[in-house]
């Protein structure tokens, strides 16, 4: 009987698989030992192949794998490659071939099952969450090689949390029957932050300017609200096209970032990023032209739309808005596809180019299918109706980037991907919107300040997209130094499933108004509310209120004319809103401009009839390419109102009030008419509000020599506004002293705005230049929100 062990192969086979493809010339050589094993193997037939070590595998299974059966010539080579097989297959720690006379022999040593598996030291990710991305299963098989390749994703995991420095290691317990626990001993670590970036071959911005330009930030104390610091390679990735565009807004068109590394610090804490730059020359436009292969469409008759002018620097981003101008203008002549594209001829002696505006026939494509995947909770109608694209509609990209901003501006998702790819022709495409949720629902319980109603407690429950429908629903109240206020508010963004707005207001508020006109007002009721979007532009709104006001707690020495209102009115009325927007961003605008048309009647039952009108208009002008950074700008709004009493007595609760937000430098509904104070008074009498008001504010916006990640911005304004008309009180006959100057106020003053975690925080100081005796004044305030 000859015995003849090739296990030795195995061996070798396994050293191949360590040491990786370089080692594969060792395994090809051919030993004395190989040379006689394959001698002593050639020969004969095989009588039978036995099985033996099996435990769990059935021996037909083994021999399954094998490339030799019973009846086969004893082959060295086939023998070799059936070792190799099973090895393969995962499914064994040892594997030896042996041949006994004619008979075959195999050896194996099963790899055990997974009895279970666990995770030790995990806290900033869950379980489940880990156990996701291992190939190791539980009740599967166990190998190493799987065990150390899951330690490898654990590790990617944590890497794509921010957390480098997290150390992980794989435990086995053994059991019976062959039987093993997996165990993944965490030590998560900190966060990996940027502890430095760092330009090369930068010559016309300083760093200290290029890291504004970037979103990764350098390690600090002060950033502690947020995770800009942290290293994200995605991120980084990002900064080279924010780097990109930044400098061909500048004029720099041979721009490019030829290198981009970020080295981890020994104690793997944080990372050094480099941007290596090459920014050549920079240019500005010698001309300017367009181009048209359309029929019927001249190039000179669309030169009127472009924008950029000779003589200017190039400006990547205008060369993007005037090839949407022109794009929506060829369009307008009912034209659908259609393709503008810029050229540009450089010379490079001269440090100038000429542009040229391309606008040609675009292949027409439609838009095969619209899928939406990665809504778990979302309903796919409420994504569908935001897209400005439908099966069958011809494609657009400009239409497709767009439905990305009206997603994004949803405020539902944390991310918003929109692709597209051949469709099953030609001349169709697939549109694929890939969505990841976020929690929409909040819980606010907080304190704070309020220029106007002092220190105040507020909690609110509020859902955005209530079960996953879009619907905006939620409960807020506040009780504070001079209000409590109560509100349940539900809207419905797409009402009966059509572009209408639907939704209605419950509320209850008590105003202390003893410090500008000694009463206090109550009120309590609801609105229901509806508006239609006509155009990307134009929208108006509609609603209507029925409410219960109660003037009470007038004190003895108040005025007549609020003596006068003391007691109960119920209004019942119904408004308008129309708004023409061209801004380029609802929450944050730098460009552009807005117009509302503000009516309201009441009269529908009640005890007040009026018409109130009132129309407000802001224009804003960014001084980005005058001062090289984005937050230089200029905004410009203004407004006028009147109020017209139809029938019966005027409530001081109906009138326009000027000051606080309307008017900086003078306190809320400080300014305008007034009720004359008694004979050598050493106060100021009762403000009244007014029926006609006009204001006009001019505010120059400019960034914070600090760290724009601290969300600073300072302003330097000036506010004029005036505020008269106010119907006679008669005490015995006589109309009672009244105050009522029609004439301007004006005030100067500087601020600063926070954009907290909180929301948006506005601190301005006010000296009125232009004021009356009587009105009053508050040099410091405290706002929230953004100005209209």
């Amino acid at each position: 009987m000859v015995r003849i062990r090739v296990g030795v192969l195995a061996s070798l086979i396994g050293m191949s698989a360590l040491l990786g493809p370089s080692a594969t010339p060792v395994l090809a050589q051919t030993t004395p030992a190989t040379q006689a094993a394959q001698r002593l193997l050639a020969g004969g037939t095989i009588a039978d192949v036995r099985i033996e070590g099996n435990q769990r595998i059935e021996a037909a299974t083994i021999r399954s794998y094998m490339l030799v059966q019973p009846g086969d010539p004893f082959d060295a080579d086939r023998i070799d490659r059936s070792l190799k097989t099973l090895y393969a297959t995962g499914l064994f720690s040892d594997v030896r071939i042996d041949r006994v006379g004619s008979s075959l022999v195999v050896h194996v040593a099963e790899n055990p099952t997974i009895n279970r598996i666990a995770f030790e030291g995990n806290r900033k990710l869950n379980d489940e969450t880990l156990r996701g991305v291992l190939q190791l299963k539980q009740r599967g098989v166990f190998t190493t090689a799987l065990a150390q390749a899951d330690r490898q994703r654990i590790l990617d995991m944590y890497a794509a949390h921010g957390r480098y420095g997290a150390r992980v290691e794989p435990k086995i317990i053994k059991l019976r029957d062959n039987r093993v626990d997996v165990v993944f001993q965490i030590t998560e670590g900190p966060i990996t932050l940027v502890s430095r970036i760092i330009f090369v071959g930068n010559h016309a911005f300083s760093e200290s300017r290029l890291r504004e330009v970037v979103d990764s930030r350098e390690q600090a104390w002060y950033r502690f609200l947020s995770s800009s610091d942290e290293y994200n390679a995605e991120r980084v990735n990002f900064d080279r096209e924010l780097l990109r565009r930044f400098y061909l807004r500048n004029g720099y068109v041979d721009f490019a970032v030829t290198d981009t590394s970020a080295e981890l610090a020994p104690d793997r804490s944080s990372f050094f990023v480099t941007f290596t730059l090459k920014e050549g020359a920079r240019y500005r436009v010698a001309k300017v032209s367009v181009e048209s292969t359309l029929r019927h469409v001249d190039g000179k008759s669309l030169q009127p739309v472009v924008d950029i002018r000779a003589g200017d620097w190039y400006d990547g981003d205008a060369v993007e808005r005037n090839v949407q101008s022109l794009t929506d203008a060829v369009r307008r002549r009912g034209i659908a596809f259609v393709a503008v594209k810029p050229r540009i001829s450089r010379d490079p002696k001269k440090h100038t180019l000429d542009l040229v505006f391309d606008v040609a026939d675009a292949p027409r494509i439609y838009v095969e299918r619209v899928d939406i995947v990665g809504n778990q909770r979302t309903e796919d109608s409420v994504i569908r109706r935001e897209m400005r694209l439908a099966d069958g509609d011809a494609f657009n990209e400009a239409q497709l980037r767009r439905s990305k901003q009206v997603l994004d501006d949803l405020g539902y998702f944390t991310s918003v991907d929109i692709s597209h790819t051949p469709g099953s022709a030609p001349d169709r495409t697939l549109v694929t919107t890939n969505i990841s949720e976020k929690a929409t629902g909040e819980l606010t319980i907080g304190g704070g300040y309020s220029t106007d109603i002092g220190p105040l407690v507020n909690a609110g429950l509020q859902e955005k997209n209530f079960l996953g429908t879009g619907i905006d629903a939620g409960i807020n109240a506040i009780v504070a130094q001079l209000e409590n206020q109560i509100d349940l508010s539900v809207n419905n963004p797409y009402l009966f499933g059509r572009n209408i707005v639907g939704g209605a207001d419950l509320f209850y508020i008590d105003n202390n108004l003893q410090y500008v006109s000694e009463y206090n007002e109550r009120r309590y009721g609801f609105t229901l509310n509806s508006g239609y979007a006509y155009s990307e532009h134009l929208r108006q709104g509609l609603t209507y209120s029925l409410v219960s006001r109660d003037v009470y707690g007038i004190l003895s020495t108040a005025s007549p004319y609020v003596a006068d209102m003391h007691g109960n009115t119920v209004i019942s009325q119904v408004g308008q809103t129309i708004t023409v927007d061209y801004r380029d961003s609802v929450v944050d605008p730098r460009s552009g401009w807005v117009t509302r048309l503000g009516t309201d009647f009441a009269g529908l039952g009640g005890n007040e009839t009026f018409v109130r009108a009132k129309l407000d208009a802001a224009y804003y002008v960014p001084l980005e390419g005058l001062m090289g950074n984005r937050d230089w700008g200029i905004a410009v709004n203004g407004g006028i109102g009147y109020l017209y009493t139809l029938a019966g007595k005027q409530s001081i609760v109906d009138r326009f009030f000027l000051g606080g937000d309307n008017l900086r430098g003078f306190l809320d509904g400080g300014v305008g008419p007034h009720a004359a104070p008694p004979v050598g008074a050493q106060y100021y009498a009762d403000s009244l509000g007014g029926e006609f008001i006009w204001t006009q504010s001019t505010e120059l916006r400019f960034p914070l020599p600090l760290s724009p990640d601290l969300g600073l911005s300072g302003r330097v304004f000036c506010d004029i506004g005036a505020l008269q008309g106010v119907p006679k009180v008669y005490v015995n006959g006589q109309p009672a002293p009244l105050l009522d100057v029609p004439g301007p106020r004006v005030a100067v003053g500087v601020g600063v705005s926070w954009r907290s975690p909180f929301g948006l925080i506005n601190l301005d100081l006010g000296l009125p230049l232009i004021r009356y005796q009587y009105d009053q004044l508050e040099a410091f305030r405290v706002g929230f929100g953004t100005r209209f």
